[in-house]
Protein backbone atom coordinates (compact mmCIF):
# COMPACT_ATOMS: atom_id res chain seq x y z
CA UNK A 1 0.00 0.00 0.00
CA UNK A 2 3.31 2.19 -0.50
CA UNK A 3 1.51 5.24 -1.95
CA UNK A 4 -1.74 4.12 -2.64
CA UNK A 5 -4.75 2.62 -0.61
CA UNK A 6 -5.20 -0.62 -2.33
CA UNK A 7 -8.79 -1.37 -3.68
CA UNK A 8 -11.74 -3.07 -1.95
CA UNK A 9 -11.73 -5.48 -4.81
CA UNK A 10 -8.07 -5.88 -4.70
CA UNK A 11 -7.48 -7.02 -1.54
CA UNK A 12 -10.83 -9.63 -1.97
CA UNK A 13 -8.98 -11.03 -4.90
CA UNK A 14 -5.70 -11.53 -2.74
CA UNK A 15 -7.87 -12.87 0.29
CA UNK A 16 -9.25 -15.31 -1.69
CA UNK A 17 -8.88 -18.86 -0.75
CA UNK A 18 -7.29 -19.39 -4.29
CA UNK A 19 -4.70 -22.54 -3.56
CA UNK A 20 -1.67 -20.52 -5.63
CA UNK A 21 -2.01 -17.56 -3.20
CA UNK A 22 -0.25 -19.64 -0.58
CA UNK A 23 2.13 -22.14 -2.10
CA UNK A 24 2.66 -25.62 -0.54
CA UNK A 25 5.70 -24.80 1.24
CA UNK A 26 3.45 -22.64 3.73
CA UNK A 27 1.39 -25.86 4.57
CA UNK A 28 1.95 -25.03 8.26
CA UNK A 29 -0.22 -21.94 8.50
CA UNK A 30 -3.60 -22.57 10.43
CA UNK A 31 -6.04 -23.54 8.01
CA UNK A 32 -8.06 -20.40 9.39
CA UNK A 33 -5.55 -17.98 9.26
CA UNK A 34 -4.61 -19.53 5.37
CA UNK A 35 -7.70 -17.80 3.90
CA UNK A 36 -6.36 -13.94 4.99
CA UNK A 37 -2.49 -14.25 4.62
CA UNK A 38 -1.39 -12.93 1.33
CA UNK A 39 1.95 -12.68 0.00
CA UNK A 40 4.52 -11.39 2.27
CA UNK A 41 5.35 -7.91 0.25
CA UNK A 42 1.88 -7.84 -1.66
CA UNK A 43 0.27 -5.71 0.82
CA UNK A 44 2.29 -2.74 2.95
CA UNK A 45 0.01 -1.04 5.82
CA UNK A 46 1.56 2.42 5.48
CA UNK A 47 1.55 4.39 9.13
CA UNK A 48 -1.47 5.88 8.57
CA UNK A 49 -3.90 2.78 8.36
CA UNK A 50 -2.07 0.95 10.60
CA UNK A 51 -3.04 3.36 13.60
CA UNK A 52 -5.98 3.58 12.21
CA UNK A 53 -6.23 0.00 12.67
CA UNK A 54 -4.94 0.48 16.53
CA UNK A 55 -7.48 2.23 17.11
CA UNK A 56 -10.30 0.04 15.81
CA UNK A 57 -8.43 -2.66 17.83
CA UNK A 58 -8.31 -0.67 21.34
CA UNK A 59 -12.04 -0.30 21.02
CA UNK A 60 -12.59 -3.83 20.59
CA UNK A 61 -9.66 -5.61 22.34
CA UNK A 62 -7.91 -3.53 24.79
CA UNK A 63 -11.56 -2.43 26.00
CA UNK A 64 -12.17 -6.23 27.57
CA UNK A 65 -8.69 -6.87 29.06
CA UNK A 66 -8.83 -3.54 31.44
CA UNK A 67 -11.92 -4.33 32.47
CA UNK A 68 -12.15 -7.85 32.59
CA UNK A 69 -9.18 -7.16 35.25
CA UNK A 70 -10.82 -4.72 37.52
CA UNK A 71 -11.44 -7.23 40.22
CA UNK A 72 -9.11 -9.67 39.55
CA UNK A 73 -8.02 -10.43 43.07
CA UNK A 74 -8.61 -7.43 45.73
CA UNK A 75 -10.54 -9.73 47.50
CA UNK A 76 -8.45 -13.07 47.53
CA UNK A 77 -8.60 -13.00 51.02
CA UNK A 78 -6.90 -16.63 51.80
CA UNK A 79 -4.49 -15.65 49.49
CA UNK A 80 -2.08 -18.54 49.23
CA UNK A 81 -4.82 -20.91 48.79
CA UNK A 82 -5.73 -19.34 45.63
CA UNK A 83 -2.39 -19.91 43.76
CA UNK A 84 -3.57 -23.72 44.50
CA UNK A 85 -6.54 -23.70 42.16
CA UNK A 86 -3.98 -21.31 39.73
CA UNK A 87 -1.27 -24.02 39.93
CA UNK A 88 -3.77 -26.87 38.80
CA UNK A 89 -5.28 -25.34 35.88
CA UNK A 90 -2.73 -23.29 34.42
CA UNK A 91 -1.46 -25.77 31.70
CA UNK A 92 -5.25 -27.29 30.77
CA UNK A 93 -6.24 -24.25 30.50
CA UNK A 94 -3.73 -23.00 27.92
CA UNK A 95 -4.12 -25.91 26.10
CA UNK A 96 -8.04 -24.92 25.97
CA UNK A 97 -7.12 -21.50 25.06
CA UNK A 98 -4.78 -22.94 21.98
CA UNK A 99 -8.13 -25.16 21.16
CA UNK A 100 -11.42 -23.06 21.68
CA UNK A 101 -12.36 -19.72 20.58
CA UNK A 102 -10.21 -17.42 23.08
CA UNK A 103 -13.21 -14.59 23.47
CA UNK A 104 -16.07 -17.34 24.73
CA UNK A 105 -13.91 -19.54 26.42
CA UNK A 106 -12.59 -16.11 28.63
CA UNK A 107 -16.28 -15.21 29.14
CA UNK A 108 -16.63 -18.28 30.26
CA UNK A 109 -14.17 -18.14 33.12
CA UNK A 110 -15.11 -14.55 33.74
CA UNK A 111 -19.00 -15.43 34.82
CA UNK A 112 -17.91 -18.64 36.70
CA UNK A 113 -15.64 -16.58 38.19
CA UNK A 114 -18.06 -14.27 39.50
CA UNK A 115 -20.51 -16.46 40.27
CA UNK A 116 -17.81 -18.71 42.63
CA UNK A 117 -17.16 -14.48 44.29
CA UNK A 118 -20.93 -13.87 44.51
CA UNK A 119 -21.62 -17.43 46.63
CA UNK A 120 -19.18 -16.32 49.15
CA UNK A 121 -21.78 -15.66 51.07
CA UNK A 122 -22.07 -18.87 52.35
CA UNK A 123 -18.46 -18.93 53.12
CA UNK A 124 -19.40 -19.60 56.77
CA UNK A 125 -15.96 -21.95 57.87
CA UNK A 126 -12.90 -21.96 56.58
CA UNK A 127 -13.53 -25.44 54.58
CA UNK A 128 -15.94 -23.57 52.40
CA UNK A 129 -14.12 -20.92 51.78
CA UNK A 130 -10.76 -22.72 50.76
CA UNK A 131 -13.06 -24.74 48.28
CA UNK A 132 -14.41 -21.29 47.01
CA UNK A 133 -10.71 -19.78 46.69
CA UNK A 134 -9.98 -23.10 44.99
CA UNK A 135 -12.10 -22.72 42.63
CA UNK A 136 -11.58 -18.97 42.27
CA UNK A 137 -7.65 -19.45 41.60
CA UNK A 138 -8.85 -22.02 38.54
CA UNK A 139 -11.31 -19.54 36.80
CA UNK A 140 -8.56 -16.90 37.23
CA UNK A 141 -5.89 -19.00 35.68
CA UNK A 142 -7.38 -18.01 32.50
CA UNK A 143 -7.07 -14.74 32.78
CA UNK A 144 -3.15 -13.19 32.54
CA UNK A 145 -2.07 -15.58 30.26
CA UNK A 146 -5.20 -15.08 27.87
CA UNK A 147 -4.31 -11.45 27.70
CA UNK A 148 -0.92 -12.02 26.94
CA UNK A 149 -1.57 -14.30 23.83
CA UNK A 150 -4.34 -11.52 22.86
CA UNK A 151 -1.15 -8.91 23.28
CA UNK A 152 0.94 -10.70 20.61
CA UNK A 153 -2.05 -11.92 18.35
CA UNK A 154 -3.21 -8.03 17.38
CA UNK A 155 -0.50 -5.93 18.32
CA UNK A 156 2.62 -5.01 16.76
CA UNK A 157 6.04 -6.30 19.05
CA UNK A 158 6.64 -2.00 19.62
CA UNK A 159 3.18 -1.76 21.21
CA UNK A 160 2.88 -5.33 23.31
CA UNK A 161 4.96 -3.35 26.09
CA UNK A 162 2.40 -1.04 26.27
CA UNK A 163 -0.59 -3.17 25.79
CA UNK A 164 0.69 -5.60 29.07
CA UNK A 165 1.13 -2.61 31.15
CA UNK A 166 -2.34 -1.43 30.49
CA UNK A 167 -3.92 -4.38 31.48
CA UNK A 168 -1.48 -5.28 33.97
CA UNK A 169 -2.32 -2.08 35.58
CA UNK A 170 -5.34 -2.45 36.00
CA UNK A 171 -4.19 -4.29 39.07
CA UNK A 172 -3.63 -1.02 40.62
CA UNK A 173 -6.82 0.86 39.30
CA UNK A 174 -8.69 -1.83 41.19
CA UNK A 175 -6.52 -1.42 44.49
CA UNK A 176 -8.25 2.42 44.59
CA UNK A 177 -11.53 1.18 43.46
CA UNK A 178 -11.84 -1.88 45.13
CA UNK A 179 -10.32 0.07 48.68
CA UNK A 180 -13.41 2.13 47.83
CA UNK A 181 -15.99 -0.15 47.63
CA UNK A 182 -14.67 -1.87 50.70
CA UNK A 183 -14.83 1.46 52.45
CA UNK A 184 -18.09 2.17 51.86
CA UNK A 185 -19.65 -1.08 51.61
CA UNK A 186 -18.18 -1.70 55.65
CA UNK A 187 -20.76 1.61 56.18
CA UNK A 188 -23.54 -0.15 55.56
CA UNK A 189 -26.03 -1.94 57.95
CA UNK A 190 -28.43 -4.42 56.65
CA UNK A 191 -30.10 -7.14 58.56
CA UNK A 192 -29.95 -9.57 56.05
CA UNK A 193 -26.42 -9.73 54.87
CA UNK A 194 -23.63 -8.27 56.44
CA UNK A 195 -21.42 -5.79 54.48
CA UNK A 196 -18.83 -8.33 53.64
CA UNK A 197 -21.43 -10.29 52.54
CA UNK A 198 -23.09 -7.39 50.33
CA UNK A 199 -19.58 -6.73 48.38
CA UNK A 200 -19.04 -9.89 47.72
CA UNK A 201 -22.60 -9.99 46.12
CA UNK A 202 -21.96 -6.39 44.35
CA UNK A 203 -18.66 -7.74 42.67
CA UNK A 204 -19.75 -10.91 41.58
CA UNK A 205 -22.70 -9.84 40.25
CA UNK A 206 -20.91 -7.29 38.33
CA UNK A 207 -18.76 -9.67 37.07
CA UNK A 208 -21.58 -11.95 35.29
CA UNK A 209 -23.01 -9.10 33.72
CA UNK A 210 -19.47 -8.15 32.61
CA UNK A 211 -19.22 -11.63 31.00
CA UNK A 212 -21.90 -11.29 29.03
CA UNK A 213 -20.99 -8.22 27.35
CA UNK A 214 -17.26 -9.78 26.79
CA UNK A 215 -19.16 -12.53 24.81
CA UNK A 216 -21.21 -10.29 22.47
CA UNK A 217 -17.96 -7.93 22.15
CA UNK A 218 -14.31 -9.86 21.68
CA UNK A 219 -13.60 -11.32 18.46
CA UNK A 220 -12.02 -14.56 19.07
CA UNK A 221 -9.22 -13.67 16.83
CA UNK A 222 -8.87 -11.41 13.52
CA UNK A 223 -10.11 -13.76 11.07
CA UNK A 224 -13.35 -14.15 13.44
CA UNK A 225 -13.80 -10.33 13.92
CA UNK A 226 -17.16 -9.80 11.85
CA UNK A 227 -17.11 -6.16 13.32
CA UNK A 228 -14.62 -5.36 11.07
CA UNK A 229 -14.55 -5.60 7.30
CA UNK A 230 -12.91 -7.92 4.98
CA UNK A 231 -10.59 -5.46 3.84
CA UNK A 232 -9.12 -4.63 7.34
CA UNK A 233 -9.26 -7.65 8.47
CA UNK A 234 -6.95 -8.45 5.69
CA UNK A 235 -5.06 -5.12 7.21
CA UNK A 236 -5.22 -6.29 10.63
CA UNK A 237 -3.33 -9.39 10.16
CA UNK A 238 -0.91 -7.87 7.36
CA UNK A 239 -0.04 -5.49 10.28
CA UNK A 240 1.35 -7.83 12.79
CA UNK A 241 3.11 -9.69 10.02
CA UNK A 242 6.11 -8.36 11.26
CA UNK A 243 6.21 -9.80 14.65
CA UNK A 244 7.40 -13.03 13.20
CA UNK A 245 5.49 -14.93 16.44
CA UNK A 246 2.08 -15.52 14.22
CA UNK A 247 -1.39 -15.66 15.32
CA UNK A 248 -3.08 -18.87 15.43
CA UNK A 249 -2.34 -22.17 15.38
CA UNK A 250 -4.99 -24.78 16.82
CA UNK A 251 -2.57 -27.92 15.97
CA UNK A 252 -0.56 -28.94 19.19
CA UNK A 253 3.09 -29.73 18.38
CA UNK A 254 5.07 -32.13 20.35
CA UNK A 255 8.38 -30.25 19.28
CA UNK A 256 7.39 -27.01 20.04
CA UNK A 257 7.08 -28.53 23.78
CA UNK A 258 10.16 -30.02 23.46
CA UNK A 259 12.19 -26.98 22.00
CA UNK A 260 10.34 -25.02 25.09
CA UNK A 261 11.67 -27.44 27.70
CA UNK A 262 15.22 -26.97 26.19
CA UNK A 263 15.27 -23.21 25.23
CA UNK A 264 17.74 -21.43 27.49
CA UNK A 265 15.16 -17.99 27.88
CA UNK A 266 12.15 -19.80 29.02
CA UNK A 267 14.65 -21.00 32.34
CA UNK A 268 15.54 -17.65 32.71
CA UNK A 269 12.30 -16.54 32.36
CA UNK A 270 10.68 -18.93 35.04
CA UNK A 271 13.79 -18.05 37.10
CA UNK A 272 13.09 -14.30 37.73
CA UNK A 273 9.20 -14.97 37.83
CA UNK A 274 9.78 -17.01 40.79
CA UNK A 275 12.05 -14.81 42.50
CA UNK A 276 10.94 -11.29 41.33
CA UNK A 277 7.12 -12.55 42.91
CA UNK A 278 8.59 -13.58 46.26
CA UNK A 279 8.86 -9.69 46.81
CA UNK A 280 5.28 -9.46 45.23
CA UNK A 281 3.72 -11.73 46.85
CA UNK A 282 4.61 -10.74 50.60
CA UNK A 283 4.62 -6.82 49.99
CA UNK A 284 0.94 -7.04 48.44
CA UNK A 285 -0.57 -9.33 50.74
CA UNK A 286 0.98 -7.27 53.95
CA UNK A 287 1.01 -3.56 52.50
CA UNK A 288 -2.06 -2.96 54.92
CA UNK A 289 0.22 -4.36 58.00
CA UNK A 290 3.15 -2.73 57.31
CA UNK A 291 1.61 0.88 56.65
CA UNK A 292 -0.23 0.56 60.10
CA UNK A 293 3.00 -0.53 61.83
CA UNK A 294 4.39 2.89 60.40
CA UNK A 295 1.96 4.37 62.91
CA UNK A 296 -1.08 5.29 61.04
CA UNK A 297 -4.17 4.62 62.61
CA UNK A 298 -6.43 2.31 60.60
CA UNK A 299 -8.48 4.85 58.67
CA UNK A 300 -5.06 6.38 57.49
CA UNK A 301 -4.53 2.86 56.64
CA UNK A 302 -7.45 2.24 54.14
CA UNK A 303 -6.57 5.45 52.29
CA UNK A 304 -3.06 5.60 52.05
CA UNK A 305 -3.31 2.03 50.96
CA UNK A 306 -5.46 2.94 47.79
CA UNK A 307 -2.33 5.17 47.09
CA UNK A 308 -0.68 1.96 46.51
CA UNK A 309 -2.36 1.55 43.88
CA UNK A 310 -1.54 4.49 41.86
CA UNK A 311 2.04 4.01 42.50
CA UNK A 312 1.45 0.95 40.49
CA UNK A 313 -0.05 2.40 37.56
CA UNK A 314 2.23 5.18 37.54
CA UNK A 315 5.35 2.43 37.46
CA UNK A 316 3.95 0.14 35.04
CA UNK A 317 2.70 3.15 32.41
CA UNK A 318 6.37 4.58 32.88
CA UNK A 319 7.98 1.37 32.56
CA UNK A 320 6.27 0.60 29.11
CA UNK A 321 6.83 4.21 27.43
CA UNK A 322 10.44 4.03 28.64
CA UNK A 323 10.42 0.29 26.97
CA UNK A 324 9.35 1.41 23.93
CA UNK A 325 10.83 5.12 23.67
CA UNK A 326 14.42 3.98 24.18
CA UNK A 327 13.90 0.17 22.23
CA UNK A 328 15.39 -1.13 25.56
CA UNK A 329 13.86 -3.68 27.90
CA UNK A 330 15.92 -5.36 30.07
CA UNK A 331 18.09 -2.12 30.65
CA UNK A 332 15.01 -0.18 32.30
CA UNK A 333 14.10 -3.95 34.58
CA UNK A 334 18.13 -2.61 35.64
CA UNK A 335 16.19 0.43 36.37
CA UNK A 336 13.02 -0.28 38.06
CA UNK A 337 14.99 -2.36 40.71
CA UNK A 338 17.36 0.35 42.16
CA UNK A 339 14.42 2.41 44.10
CA UNK A 340 13.62 -1.25 45.48
CA UNK A 341 16.72 -1.85 46.50
CA UNK A 342 17.09 1.66 48.16
CA UNK A 343 13.68 1.55 49.89
CA UNK A 344 14.26 -1.66 51.43
CA UNK A 345 17.61 -0.24 52.34
CA UNK A 346 15.59 2.17 54.27
CA UNK A 347 13.18 -0.27 56.03
CA UNK A 348 15.56 -1.99 57.28
CA UNK A 349 18.08 0.96 58.19
CA UNK A 350 15.26 3.04 59.86
CA UNK A 351 13.24 2.60 63.20
CA UNK A 352 9.75 3.42 63.68
CA UNK A 353 8.77 6.29 65.15
CA UNK A 354 6.38 9.10 64.59
CA UNK A 355 8.79 11.05 62.92
CA UNK A 356 9.76 8.57 60.80
CA UNK A 357 6.36 7.08 59.39
CA UNK A 358 6.39 9.27 56.53
CA UNK A 359 9.81 8.68 55.41
CA UNK A 360 9.33 5.08 55.73
CA UNK A 361 5.73 5.16 53.98
CA UNK A 362 7.61 6.77 51.06
CA UNK A 363 10.43 4.11 51.32
CA UNK A 364 7.54 1.34 50.94
CA UNK A 365 6.26 2.96 47.52
CA UNK A 366 9.40 2.79 46.35
CA UNK A 367 9.73 -0.87 46.42
CA UNK A 368 6.42 -1.45 44.60
CA UNK A 369 8.66 0.02 41.43
CA UNK A 370 9.11 -4.06 41.15
CA UNK A 371 6.04 -3.94 39.07
CA UNK A 372 7.75 -2.29 36.29
CA UNK A 373 10.55 -5.28 36.08
CA UNK A 374 7.61 -7.88 36.36
CA UNK A 375 5.69 -6.27 33.95
CA UNK A 376 8.60 -6.20 31.38
CA UNK A 377 9.38 -9.38 31.99
CA UNK A 378 5.59 -10.13 31.00
CA UNK A 379 6.31 -8.50 27.27
CA UNK A 380 9.69 -10.14 26.77
CA UNK A 381 7.92 -13.47 26.98
CA UNK A 382 5.26 -11.96 24.31
CA UNK A 383 7.57 -10.40 21.83
CA UNK A 384 10.47 -13.33 21.96
CA UNK A 385 8.45 -16.42 22.02
CA UNK A 386 7.26 -17.79 18.92
CA UNK A 387 4.84 -20.82 17.42
CA UNK A 388 1.74 -21.22 19.00
CA UNK A 389 2.06 -24.57 21.31
CA UNK A 390 5.70 -23.00 22.36
CA UNK A 391 4.33 -19.82 23.48
CA UNK A 392 1.37 -21.72 25.24
CA UNK A 393 3.57 -23.98 27.06
CA UNK A 394 5.77 -21.29 27.78
CA UNK A 395 3.22 -18.86 28.87
CA UNK A 396 1.67 -21.48 30.90
CA UNK A 397 5.19 -22.02 32.85
CA UNK A 398 5.35 -18.57 33.58
CA UNK A 399 2.19 -17.93 35.12
CA UNK A 400 3.21 -21.08 37.06
CA UNK A 401 5.98 -19.52 38.59
CA UNK A 402 4.22 -16.48 39.36
CA UNK A 403 1.51 -18.71 41.15
CA UNK A 404 4.79 -20.42 42.78
CA UNK A 405 6.57 -17.19 43.70
CA UNK A 406 3.00 -15.48 45.04
CA UNK A 407 2.73 -18.37 47.31
CA UNK A 408 6.32 -18.28 49.11
CA UNK A 409 6.33 -14.58 49.33
CA UNK A 410 3.49 -13.96 52.59
CA UNK A 411 5.44 -17.32 54.09
CA UNK A 412 8.42 -14.79 54.40
CA UNK A 413 6.45 -12.51 56.67
CA UNK A 414 6.97 -13.88 60.06
CA UNK A 415 4.63 -12.69 63.18
CA UNK A 416 7.99 -13.18 65.13
CA UNK A 417 9.61 -10.66 62.83
CA UNK A 418 6.87 -7.79 63.72
CA UNK A 419 7.18 -4.78 63.19
CA UNK A 420 10.08 -4.13 61.42
CA UNK A 421 10.16 -7.86 59.29
CA UNK A 422 13.69 -7.34 59.11
CA UNK A 423 14.31 -11.01 57.83
CA UNK A 424 11.85 -10.88 55.50
CA UNK A 425 13.44 -7.60 54.21
CA UNK A 426 16.70 -9.49 54.05
CA UNK A 427 15.54 -12.18 51.83
CA UNK A 428 13.97 -9.75 49.46
CA UNK A 429 17.29 -8.29 49.27
CA UNK A 430 19.01 -11.39 48.11
CA UNK A 431 16.11 -11.76 45.52
CA UNK A 432 16.78 -8.33 44.45
CA UNK A 433 20.78 -9.49 43.52
CA UNK A 434 19.76 -12.60 41.99
CA UNK A 435 17.73 -10.58 39.73
CA UNK A 436 20.00 -8.35 38.70
CA UNK A 437 22.62 -11.59 37.51
CA UNK A 438 19.70 -13.24 35.85
CA UNK A 439 19.00 -10.31 34.05
CA UNK A 440 22.04 -9.73 33.19
CA UNK A 441 22.43 -13.25 32.03
CA UNK A 442 19.44 -13.28 30.01
CA UNK A 443 20.30 -10.14 28.03
CA UNK A 444 23.87 -11.79 26.66
CA UNK A 445 21.96 -14.91 25.98
CA UNK A 446 19.42 -12.30 23.17
CA UNK A 447 22.28 -10.57 22.22
CA UNK A 448 24.19 -13.92 21.37
CA UNK A 449 21.59 -15.27 19.33
CA UNK A 450 20.62 -12.41 17.86
CA UNK A 451 24.68 -12.11 16.75
CA UNK A 452 24.45 -15.65 15.58
CA UNK A 453 21.54 -14.75 13.16
CA UNK A 454 23.22 -12.08 11.61
CA UNK A 455 25.69 -13.83 10.79
CA UNK A 456 24.15 -16.48 8.91
CA UNK A 457 22.28 -13.28 7.16
CA UNK A 458 25.89 -12.70 5.64
CA UNK A 459 25.63 -16.32 3.88
CA UNK A 460 21.88 -17.15 3.42
CA UNK A 461 19.28 -14.21 2.82
CA UNK A 462 16.68 -16.32 4.51
CA UNK A 463 18.16 -15.25 8.08
CA UNK A 464 17.42 -11.97 7.30
CA UNK A 465 15.16 -9.54 9.60
CA UNK A 466 13.68 -8.22 6.42
CA UNK A 467 12.41 -11.63 5.47
CA UNK A 468 8.83 -12.11 6.54
CA UNK A 469 7.77 -14.71 4.36
CA UNK A 470 7.41 -17.93 6.74
CA UNK A 471 5.62 -15.31 9.64
CA UNK A 472 2.72 -17.18 9.78
CA UNK A 473 4.13 -21.12 9.38
CA UNK A 474 3.75 -21.32 13.06
CA UNK A 475 8.05 -21.79 13.00
CA UNK A 476 9.34 -21.13 16.70
CA UNK A 477 11.69 -18.27 17.19
CA UNK A 478 14.48 -20.97 17.07
CA UNK A 479 12.80 -22.64 14.10
CA UNK A 480 13.02 -19.20 12.24
CA UNK A 481 15.91 -17.56 11.13
CA UNK A 482 14.52 -14.19 10.42
CA UNK A 483 13.36 -13.98 13.93
CA UNK A 484 15.62 -11.29 16.07
CA UNK A 485 15.01 -11.00 19.73
CA UNK A 486 13.94 -8.02 21.56
CA UNK A 487 16.09 -7.42 24.79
Amino acid sequence: MSGTKPTEQHLERIASPDPDVLPDKHAAVDEELRRYVVAAGSVEVDEATSKRLRRLIDKRVLIVMEDAHLVGQDYSWLHTVIYFGILFAEYPTNLLVQKLPIGKYLAANIFLWGLTLTMNVFGFNFAILCALRVLLGIFEAVSQPTFLLLSSMWYKREEQAHIVAYWYGMNGVQGIVGGLFAYGMSHVHSSVLKSWQLLFVLLGSVTCLWSVFVFWWMPDSPMRATCYSETDRILIIERVRANQTGIQNRKFKKEHVQEAIRDPQIWLYILIQIIIQIPTGGLGSFSTILIKNFGFSELDTELLSMVNGAVQCVVLLSAAWLSRHYNQTILFQFAFLIPNIAGTAVLMAVPISNSTKVGLLIAYWCTLSFWGTTVLLMSLLSRNVAGQTKKSVSTASLFLAWAVGNMIGPQVFQSKDAPRYFTCFSVHMGCYACIVILLGVLRWHLIRENNKRDLLQEEDWRASEANLDNAFDDLTDRENLSFRYKY
